[in-house]
């Protein structure tokens, strides 16, 4: 299932991070498609980070975009995809810089559901799974 995913990076709220439940059995994709300037902004440059973590669990910080009202207000990632839990930081600039994506969820266990004639007893597994209503 795809979630929309949307944030805004200010000098006030320099970044948002975007973890999901470690419990959860499901695998998780951020696919970001656009990051914008939005009203307010002032021409200036508006440098923004993603921060994750490799493999060896040390923090990465990558710059994904340098948006400036003057000549780039508005850049598409074309669904760039990461793996939460991932921060969004505004590394230089005061914003506000919006964030559009998306949040893909694929679970895991939808292929052995085909073979599995009595449902209702994995309906009931999978019930505490849900995202708790914040």
């Amino acid at each position: 299932s795809d979630l929309f995913l949307g944030c805004e990076l200010t000098a006030s709220t320099k970044s948002y991070t975007f973890q999901v439940d470690k419990e959860d059995d499901s695998d998780h994709i951020l696919a970001l498609s656009v990051v914008c300037l939005t009203d307010g902004a002032k021409d200036e440059c508006n440098v923004v980070e993603v921060v994750g973590r490799n493999h060896e669990n040390q923090e990465i910080a990558v710059p994904v975009a340098n948006l400036k009202l003057s000549c780039q207000p508005l850049l598409s990632l074309d669904n760039f995809k990461l793996q939460p839990p991932v921060t969004f930081r505004l590394a230089a600039g005061s914003g506000p810089v919006h964030l559009s994506g998306w949040h893909k969820i694929m679970h895991r266990e939808d292929a052995s559901f085909e073979e599995d004639d009595d449902l209702s007893e994995e309906e009931e597994e999978l019930a505490p799974i849900m995202p708790a209503k914040k």
